[in-house]
């Protein structure tokens, strides 16, 4: 064990305390954030200039109600003469001129936009949703109804529903919305760890077996206390990396969050974590779901236990795939020798990332029950599923099958990696991978 510790300790502070390690960590929750948010900035800061266009309509019953707007300005021409305007628009600063057919109600194709520049979805959806409803309009006054689109405004519904578990032991509401975002977030970081620190363990398993260094190592300790030192090091890396994103997760959600709350909001937030009765503000016309989404996100000791179970599943998995990611290492001389034998490790990876999708359809389906439970897809699609509420018992037995077959992997991989340092010169097939297991 005091071998193992010394190379735990080697590998952990040779990571960690790079100047890029600690500002990768400190920032990520940070760009996490700006990611978010993106969208959002890109739609206020990227519109153009309004668009001026003109507009020759036939029918007499568009042009006229047309409603500008800030990424579109009509201006209607009466009885404009459609060759003359073009060359008109040519020679003005007008983005394009538009041609309405005089049976627009009877042929809606009968519509032509002519750009002096290339256009764009923004602007075409624009000009389309409005000619859809004057012509729906048009249409509509051939049943001789009086009043008819004030009586379907009138009946219009638009219907919030409200979740609540009726499983656990009082009635709480909930978000699938939320849920299902959270769950994919935490797989795709556990997607992230597994395959970018378990590909670290192999490449420097294997720089060090091209260098030779291994085989003066091994001239005192054992190689299985090799590759465990490794293993475990590298996971105390990744670990660490996640307990600081917690910490600051957390610290986001209990004070960033909460201060960029409209005030009316964060009150029937702090009413729901008191004990209201969610119901009742449900029957009052209060969206519970949006309140209980916002509810997990500020919840503090709900965010802590997510990072606990995250650390708990990224650990297990990490150990999982790199021992099979140093047997690998020491089973080639280059990373290109590696590329073969790593498919049968990545694929089950890439396997849970898929399924991981499929746990915002149904986090309780056969086939997202079943591979949270297998281990080497359990890491991803179970994260995914735990902000969904599952039993506790669901989450225990996926927890004890992981760690049960990193043990029994730990095995298989350092019988491999004891014969693999030593070997130089050809790339292993895997035929001889089950040779060298049963020597």
């Amino acid at each position: 064990m005091r071998n193992i510790g010394l190379i735990i300790m080697r590998e952990f502070k040779e990571r960690v305390y790079k100047r890029s390690f600690i500002i990768t960590t400190l920032l990520m929750p940070l760009l996490l954030a700006l990611v978010s948010v993106a969208p959002t900035l890109i739609m206020i800061y990227a519109k153009g200039d309004t668009k001026s266009i003109s507009v020759i309509d036939n029918s007499g019953i568009v042009a006229q109600r047309l409603e500008s707007n800030e990424d579109v300005e009509f201006v209607a021409i009466p009885n404009g003469d459609l060759q003359e305007e073009l060359k008109r628009s040519l020679e003005s600063d007008n983005f394009g001129l538009l041609y309405i057919g005089e049976d627009i109600v009877k042929n809606p194709n009968n519509i032509q936009l002519y750009t002096n520049s290339s256009s764009s979805m923004l602007i075409e959806d624009a000009i389309t949703d409005q000619i859809e409803e004057i012509i729906e309009a048009e249409r509509l006054k051939e049943y001789n109804i009086s009043d008819l689109k004030q009586i379907l405004e009138s009946i219009e519904v638009n219907i919030s529903l409200s979740t609540f578990r009726n499983d656990s032991q009082e009635q709480t509401a909930s978000s699938s919305a939320a849920s299902s975002l959270i769950g994919i977030i935490l797989g795709f970081v556990l997607y992230f760890f597994l395959v970018i620190y378990g590909s670290i363990v192999m490449q420097s398993i294997i720089e060090e077996k091209s260098s030779r260094i291994l085989e003066v190592l091994v001239s005192t300790v054992r190689p299985f206390e090799m590759m465990m030192g490794k293993i475990l090091g590298v996971a105390l890396v990744a670990a660490t990396q996640i307990v600081v994103w917690g910490v600051l997760i957390v610290l986001m959600s209990a004070v960033l969050v909460p201060a960029l709350m409209p005030d009316d909001i964060l009150a029937s937030v702090e009413a729901v974590k008191g004990g209201a009765d969610v119901m009742a503000m449900a029957s009052s016309g209060v969206d519970v779901e949006m309140v209980a989404a916002i509810s997990s996100i500020t919840n503090t000791g709900y965010i802590a236990k997510l990072v606990v179970l995250m650390l708990v599943f990224m650990v297990g998995g990490f150990l999982l795939y790199a021992a099979m990611y140093a047997a690998v290492g020491a089973s080639v001389d280059t990373a290109q020798d590696a590329q073969q034998l790593t498919t049968p490790i990545t694929i089950p990876i890439i396997l849970a990332f898929i399924i991981l999708t499929m746990v915002m359809n149904d986090p309780n389906s056969p086939l997202v029950v079943w591979c949270s439970m297998i281990p080497f897809t359990s890491p991803i699609v179970m994260m995914g599923r735990i902000p969904s509420g599952i039993p506790a018992w669901e989450i225990a037995l996926s927890i004890a099958l992981l760690y049960a077959t990193f043990i029994v992997m730990v095995w298989f991989a350092g019988k491999i990696y004891r014969v693999g340092i030593f070997m130089h010169g050809k790339k292993p097939t895997f035929k001889e991978l089950y040779k060298w297991l049963k020597y």
